[in-house]
């Protein structure tokens, strides 16, 4: 079964409104999603963001939280190889370092990387990463 990285704008996107079609995408794709664990930080820290930007109540916001949770596997970043973190970080760090995890995970997981940020899926293609999750699958 492919692994499938996501990055937080796709977990974001998936817990927005009653009708997404990222979520759906989510529950109903037989791939295995995993992402880093600090994600859940991410989530945590973001929360009223989140609510205010829903289009939904923050009942239906933590049900739909709920449902994206169970589909998702949380990796320990502590456990990706320095390598697959020396190397995402020379392929993130013209573009945005920040995503440099996600790439990292994506080596370690031998996985493509489910992602809507053009910009980083430009920059890690000049640098030869074109490991990215097909959306039309």
């Amino acid at each position: 079964m492919q692994k499938v990285i996501i990055d937080h704008n796709i977990l974001f996107s998936a817990i927005y409104t009653g009708e997404s079609r990222t979520r759906q995408r989510l529950l109903d794709s037989p791939f295995s999603f995993y992402t880093p664990n600090y994600l859940i930080v991410e989530l945590f820290r973001h929360r009223q963001r989140i609510v205010e930007k829903s289009k939904a109540s923050e009942a239906d916001v933590l049900s739909y939280l709920s449902q994206v949770l169970g589909k998702v596997h949380f990796f320990n970043e502590e456990l990706i190889s320095l390598e697959h973190f020396f190397t995402a970080y020379h392929l993130c760090r013209e573009t945005d370092e920040n995503d440099t995890t996600y790439v990292a995970l994506t080596l370690e997981l031998d996985g493509v990387f489910w992602t809507r940020d053009e910009v980083l899926k430009i920059g890690l293609r000049q640098r030869g990463f074109d490991r990215f999750f097909d959306e039309t699958l």
